[in-house]
């Protein structure tokens, strides 16, 4: 399970709710940040707010997407959404985290990814990848914290900024399953 020690996950000074496609606005901005200024994601251009609410609109139809307010602001979002298309695949999701800037270190993202996997086991999903373009010492830490196993890296796969980039893989199992090769039954409810 999530390693949640030293989190006060009864009386934050914000609140975890589900996403809807009005949040686009503030999800864009937490995210352009990131797109612009660092290798975090593989984007490189900005993403409008059209199209951040079309990416929310379809990760909520199957999967779902967190945001952290705090006093009216988002602070964080989280989601989880499709790893492969092959049916295979059904049983794992990829996840993502990003947190403002000025909201790093108190503690949202693990929140954030807690309420994520509860949300995706709640779905029937058994195994969570995390994917991590390298370096990036606070996401790597996050997940081992939260009880991802790094499995693999890939050298140079992205490009950005002038450079290639490593990626990291980190992978998360529902605890039952990692002694039981039983296929597990997704729940068929969206919401």
């Amino acid at each position: 399970m999530p390693d949640t020690s030293g989190m006060d996950l009864t009386s934050p000074n914000y609140t975890i709710r589900r996403a809807t496609p009005e949040d686009a606005a503030g999800i864009a901005a937490i995210y352009n940040g990131y797109v612009e200024t660092t290798i975090i994601s593989f984007e490189t251009a900005p993403v409008s707010v059209e199209e951040m609410g079309r990416r929310i609109q379809d990760r909520l139809a199957s999967y779902d997407w967190l945001v952290a307010e705090r006093q009216g602001q988002l602070i964080g979002y989280a989601y989880y959404g499709q790893f492969r298309a092959r049916a295979a695949y059904d049983h794992v999701v990829e996840s993502t985290v990003y947190i403002a800037k000025d909201a790093v270190g108190q503690g949202v993202g693990r929140r954030l990814y807690a309420d994520i996997i509860e949300s995706a086991q709640a779905k029937g999903f058994r195994e969570i990848l995390g994917v991590i373009a390298l370096p990036n010492d606070a996401s790597e830490q996050l997940h081992a914290r939260m009880g991802f196993v790094l499995v693999g890296r890939l050298p140079r796969v992205g490009y950005k900024f002038g450079r290639y980039i490593d990626v990291s893989f980190w992978q998360w199992s529902l605890p039952e399953a990692i002694d039981n090769d039983t296929p597990t039954t997704r729940s068929e409810e969206t919401n």
